[in-house]
């Protein structure tokens, strides 16, 4: 009986092994579904190579005097925001709701590490060990991926970086200590409760002292733990206290989302009003 039951696992794995290299065959024997291109870039600020996922706008041509907005996406991981953000942009280019734009999704090795600043609460050392190299990304966006888009591709001096929870508190500390880096800004649920909320409570300082700033930021959030509203509305406070008529503001809460599904819709709506003519 033992005997018979081991030949038929043995049976069952062959059956198993045959039907997905069968699977993998057909994979491998159907045209490939192009919708971008993957570049690798070796980063001296980080000490490792990055992926870039990067789709390129219907009737991109390297060799045409036309140029493209550039909308840099963190968590852009193909298995994570940027085939979603590609994926709007390319549907609201159909529809000419914004201008054709090259999309450049950042791959994690680990956001943890490259969204956060270093952080004086012991909870936030505790839970995530790894944080706390935000200077070094923000370096590696500057010196190194942007040169590297401008170079490569056709783009614009329009740029915008979208971040959603910690790519919401990277957004906000480039926002408030590299602005140049992005013309744009599309800040989303962002854990601004990070450090005892410093990051935040200080902003009011930058927007107060930089009032001929020249941006616009879009931030948004949906139905979610209270502190993540508070924390917002003190960045949105601070923006509009500082009575800078070059900052244009938009601040959309989306209730009927939460923090897992809130992106997508958040987005559409900031391209569309970002776009407004």
């Amino acid at each position: 009986m033992k005997k018979k039951s081991i030949l038929i696992l043995i049976a069952i794995y062959l059956f198993n092994s045959s039907l997905k290299a069968q699977n993998n065959n057909s994979i491998q024997n159907k045209e490939v579904f192009p919708f971008g291109v993957i570049e690798k870039i070796n980063s001296k600020e980080l000490s490792e190579e990055r992926v870039l996922n990067i789709y390129l706008p219907q009737g991109y041509n390297a060799d045409s005097l036309a140029t493209y907005p550039t909308i840099y996406v963190l968590d852009g991981s193909a298995h994570e925001d940027f085939p979603h953000i590609a994926g709007l942009v390319q549907f609201m280019n159909m529809y000419n709701l914004m201008p054709k734009s090259i999309v450049v999704g950042i791959a994690n090795i680990d956001r943890y590490r490259d969204f956060t600043y270093p952080s004086t609460d012991p909870r936030d050392k505790k839970d995530l060990p790894t944080g706390g190299g935000s200077e070094k990304f923000i370096k590696f966006i500057e010196n190194e991926l942007q040169p590297y888009i401008q170079k490569n591709y056709k783009t614009t001096a329009r740029k915008t970086i979208i971040g959603q929870s910690m790519g919401g508190l990277l957004a906000t500390e480039i926002l408030t200590t590299k602005a140049h880096l992005f013309t744009d800004y599309i800040i989303v649920s962002p854990s601004l409760w990070w450090d005892h909320q410093k990051l935040v409570n200080k902003a009011h300082l930058f927007f107060n002292k930089h009032k001929d700033l020249n941006k616009k930021v879009f931030i948004s959030l949906g139905k979610e733990h209270p502190v993540m509203h508070q924390v917002a509305d003190k960045l949105v406070q601070a923006i509009k206290e500082a009575n800078n008529r070059k900052i244009t503001l938009f601040y959309e809460p989306i209730l009927d989302e939460d923090h897992a599904t809130i992106l997508h819709k958040a987005v559409y709506n900031a391209f569309k009003a970002l776009n407004k003519n």
